[in-house]
């Protein structure tokens, strides 16, 4: 995914309380202050729901 590196991903996560489903890991990331791609990216991951960050990364790295 050019222009996101899970560095960014991460910092748009911090404080994110798991489990957690799609919604609540885009609102965080919005209200972290991460890019709107990576939002948007995160909105349109097939997987719903998430038990911590690692599976997030692979979510949204692995499927590249």
């Amino acid at each position: 995914m050019a222009g996101i590196s899970p560095i960014d991903l991460q910092k748009a996560l911090k404080g994110a309380d798991y489990p957690a489903d799609q919604k609540d890991m885009a609102r965080r990331a919005r209200d972290n202050g991460a890019d709107s791609s990576l939002v948007e990216r995160i909105e349109s991951l097939p997987k719903k729901k998430f038990d911590g960050p690692n599976d997030v990364s692979q979510a949204v790295f692995g499927s590249e």
